[in-house]
């Protein structure tokens, strides 16, 4: 009763400063604020939406702009340096320096806990030595391939055009030029814009086959071969799955469907885009393989691999025992970790789903180790790799080369604003508003991209020297100490286990026993440890026993 008692005595002030313009008229600035309040007042009293607003009119649209402003409030006045999530403040601003090329430095010692449970640290050496002045590389293509490719220790990660605004894509390809190092297109397929700067591409072909794909969806090889051909497309890369959302298809809202990227990804324009969870070219480990060995074929023995954030460890030696079967490798796998994600997806999914970095890591590299395939297959591992330590411990734990997102999101202007699903990026990085994306400035942002990258690969050097080594090659489990109690920390090769050369051929050891009994070349979903399931069986491919068969 008080409420309504309250808003009909501010129509009655309305009425009243009304009659009072005469006086003077600024009172008409006074009934109009009135006239506001009375009218705000009643549609919150009458709605039913809003439990707050029916009990507590006008001053609940208080508590609605205090919560709409929280996390700016959080990041930029309450966090300490140390906190913040997906990325604290410490990491954004080495970032921000770094890209800038600024002398990123800090006074006065850690803020880190290096006695909490979890701590992280390399193993540095009294001979240590000043990094050299080349260049690390890594050799991508097996005996299959041949046009292989010299990969770069970091590199841009995947992000699509229409996840990203155009501006964006050309800065990150123009520093990837500049650099000599590689950019994954995402699974947006090829646009103008990635092709523009002429920098080195990794296409990812995923689960919709955008922009070589059929009007049904279905793969379209002559598309396909005729883009691939691209001396700019260095590698092809299939994905199987990514750590934002992984068993989860990708969702492009129908707003972001401009005429443009509907013409490059060969879908309808302004209706949203759904990619199926899995593809439609393959059904099994077999399967997958043979498409490795097609793709390979269609783009004229360039490196093609494949793309995936760890979930069943059987299904993983299913396509191990599937190598061994066909004879056909990928080039490379990259691993994606859970705790990735420059995309949106469902918070349940983004908290609960798919295998973080380390962990994903090494257990493909085990996996590749234990079946004898390690040498011939590059690892490439993505999931906020930010600086030049996190390259160095993904080395150790497995990786051949390192990819990044939001670090060079960041390099381009990203603030960390989390509003990437919105088309409402305040700095034009994740938008295809062009009044938005007008913001981002390619040349500077170019720049930005080439420094954070030569800064990220000079720092993970000099790691590398100052722990004695010469190589990146020179790096083992033995030298990342890991605090796991009071007092005490062990390193990752007394923590972790780590299979020998073909030892899951031989005797595989009892932790990863049943996962290999379980792993089937021709089903990736088993119903037994011996039975493929029937109904994940699909027809034939007519492939052949190959002498690495085992």
């Amino acid at each position: 009763m008080l409420r309504w008692l309250a808003v009909a005595a501010t129509w009655v002030l309305a009425a009243v400063s009304s009659t009072l313009v005469l006086v003077s008229p600024w009172w008409l600035f006074v009934t109009g604020v009135l006239a506001f309040i009375a009218l705000v007042g009643t549609y919150d009293l009458v709605q039913a939406r809003h439990s707050i607003l029916r009990n507590y009119p006008v001053l609940g649209h208080f508590r609605f702009l205090m919560e709409s402003i929280r996390p700016e409030i959080q990041q930029y006045f309450i966090e300490r340096d140390t906190d913040g999530t997906p990325f604290d403040r410490e990491t954004r601003t080495t970032i921000y320096e770094r890209a800038k090329d600024v002398k990123d430095v800090d006074p006065f010692g850690t803020q880190r806990d290096p006695t909490v449970i979890g701590y992280e640290y390399v193993r540095h050496s009294i001979v240590a030595h000043s990094a050299t002045d080349e260049t690390p590389t890594v050799r991508i293509g097996g005996p299959a391939c041949t046009q292989p490719y010299d990969m770069a220790m970091y590199n841009v990660s995947a992000m699509s055009f229409g996840a990203l605004s155009a501006n964006a894509i050309l800065a990150l390809n123009g520093g990837a030029a500049k650099g000599g190092f590689a950019h994954d297109t995402g699974e947006g397929g090829l646009s103008s814009y990635h092709l523009r700067p002429g920098g080195d591409l990794i296409w990812e072909i995923g689960t919709g086959y955008f922009g070589c794909r059929t009007p049904d969806g279905h793969f379209d090889p002559e598309q396909f071969r005729a883009k691939a051909s691209n001396p700019q497309v260095k590698c092809i890369s299939i994905k199987l799955s990514q750590g934002a959302k992984p068993g989860l298809g990708g969702v492009m809202p129908g707003p972001k469907v401009t005429a443009e990227i509907a013409q490059m990804r060969g879908v309808p324009a302004g209706r949203s885009v759904v990619s199926p969870p899995s593809h439609n070219a393959f059904h099994t480990p077999v399967g997958l393989c043979e498409f490795i060995g097609r793709l390979r074929d269609l783009s004229g023995g360039k490196p093609v691999g494949f793309k995936l954030c760890v979930g069943s460890r059987s299904e993983l030696l299913g396509i191990c025992k599937a190598i061994r079967q066909t004879g056909i490798a990928p080039d490379f796998i990259i691993v994606d970790g859970a705790e990735g994600g420059t995309g949106a997806a469902p918070v349940e999914f983004e908290d609960n789903v798919g295998t973080p970095l380390t962990e994903g890591l090494m257990t493909v590299h085990n996996a590749l180790v234990g079946t004898g395939l390690r040498d011939q297959i590059r690892i490439g591992a993505s999931g906020k790799i930010t600086n030049g330590i996190d390259i160095v411990k993904r080395v150790i734990q497995g990786a051949d080369f390192t990819l990044a997102a939001r670090a060079m999101m960041m390099a381009v202007g990203c603030i960390q604003a989390q509003q990437c699903h919105t088309n409402k990026c305040p700095v034009g990085v994740a938008t295809q508003d062009p009044k938005r994306a007008r913001a981002l400035d390619v040349p500077d942002k170019t720049e930005r991209v080439y420094n954070l990258q030569r800064h990220v690969v000079d720092n993970a050097k000099q790691f590398v020297a100052s722990m004695g080594l010469t190589s990146f090659d020179d790096l083992h489990p033995s030298m990342l100490m890991r605090t796991v109690g009071p007092n005490r920390s062990k390193s990752y090769a007394e923590i972790y286990e780590w299979l020998a050369p073909g030892e899951l051929l031989t005797r595989p050891p009892e932790s990863w026993r049943e996962d290999w009994e379980y792993a089937s070349a021709e089903s990736f979903v088993l119903t037994s440890a011996h039975e493929p399931d029937p109904s994940h069986r699909p027809p034939s491919h007519g492939s052949t026993q190959h002498p690495l068969a085992v």
